[in-house]
């Protein structure tokens, strides 16, 4: 991550994971906003890209953080959760994928270089919620 892309200086990737560490299972999610407000205590749109940034980049460490729309943002506490929020982030990156392989006029296998997850036929997270506790969630843009 380059520094230049924090639009304030509390909103670093070690402020974000302390706050989260507070946040520990769904029921005690925060909202984009609400995790914005408790990291740098602002709000609006370019604080959550940053803040978007910042989970995208801890992630990609290994951080095992998760995000519902309905629940928010939160640190896995079940493998149910991290589960559920890793088929959230295939459903969405295969639904940019097939939009590509549409606008390219070639098929997503051949788009994808024959690319092949680890996720079964019966892992559509549209119709599959590993986690009770996260029923309701349809796959806004909160995550």
């Amino acid at each position: 991550m380059q520094p230049d892309m924090f639009v304030d200086e509390a909103m670093t990737p070690a402020s974000v994971l302390a706050t989260l560490q507070q946040h520990r299972g769904a029921q005690n999610g925060l909202t984009a906003r609400e995790l914005c407000q408790r990291v740098t205590g602002k709000r609006g749109p370019g604080i959550e890209r940053a803040m978007r940034s910042v989970v995208e980049a801890l992630r990609t460490a290994g951080h095992r953080i998760c995000a519902t729309p309905t629940h928010g943002y939160f640190m896995a506490e079940t493998p149910a959760e991290l589960d559920y929020t890793c088929l959230f982030l295939y459903a969405r990156s295969m639904t940019g994928l097939r939009q590509i392989a549409a606008m390219r006029r070639v098929a997503l296998p051949d788009l994808a270089g024959q690319l092949r997850l680890p996720i079964g036929a019966n892992d559509d997270p549209a119709t599959t919620n590993p986690n009770p506790s996260l029923a309701g969630t349809d796959g806004g843009s909160d995550g």
